[in-house]
């Protein structure tokens, strides 16, 4: 049994126009990981290594990319302290370069948790603040142009599913499994994460090499 002291929480950021996926996707991977292999394991806690939670600018609902409508479980004045901090992308991203509170956010929250990952174009934010200077990076095809422009120092990968260099960035929307189960691999082990990905029924191809080289085009400057 894990107690509460020794489980990792994981937040992941909510916004207007947040890509289903982008959240939802991490949520199942934390959220379903067990040190206990087996389909009994899930239906309780007991062996949960993750707690996992989500949060937003305000305590009201937020209306997802397709109109999904999803209620967050705190708001940037009052949550628990954060582990890993997930920051999903969307059209909603874009917005959020300019606002002070989500920025203010992810910059704190990035100084005290021990991860920070993002999916999709959600690296811009990270970006935006910072986080991303000198870093290899990645984002969804269509925010690369962006993300170089952004922070010209990054090294964009635009053929890396995803990227750990300090901060964990990945590819668009459904990379996000992808991160999230590399993140349970650096925090539980490969068995944990593998069994992860058998029990959601999502193939796990491998991790990238350690360099996370990319073959293609690379934009913005080494």
């Amino acid at each position: 049994m894990v107690d509460d002291a020794t489980r990792h929480s994981v937040a992941i950021l909510l916004f207007d126009d947040v890509e289903v996926l982008d959240f939802a996707g991490p949520f199942e991977v934390f959220s379903r990981a067990r040190l206990v292999p087996g389909v009994d394991s899930r239906r309780s806690d007991d062996s949960a290594p993750f707690e996992v939670f989500t949060v937003a600018k305000e305590s009201e609902p937020v209306r997802a990319v397709g109109g999904l409508v999803v209620h967050p479980d705190y708001d940037f004045a009052a949550h628990p302290p954060i582990d890993v901090l997930v920051v999903p992308g969307g059209f909603g991203t874009r917005p959020l370069l300019e606002d002070e509170a989500t920025l203010a956010f992810v910059r704190a929250t990035a100084q005290q948790a021990k991860t920070t990952t993002s999916v999709c174009s959600g690296s811009l934010l990270l970006g935006k603040v910072g986080l991303l200077d000198g870093r290899r990076a990645t984002s969804h095809w269509g925010a690369l142009e962006a993300l170089a422009e952004l922070v010209p120092t990054a090294r964009v990968m635009p053929e890396s599913r995803y990227v750990d260099d300090g901060i964990i960035t990945s590819a668009g929307v459904a990379a996000g499994i992808d991160m999230s189960l590399y993140v349970v691999e650096q925090y539980c082990g490969k068995a944990v994460a593998d069994e992860t990905a058998h029990y959601i029924d999502y193939p796990r191809t491998g991790t990238p090499p350690p360099e996370n080289r990319a073959v293609g085009t690379d934009y913005g400057s080494s």
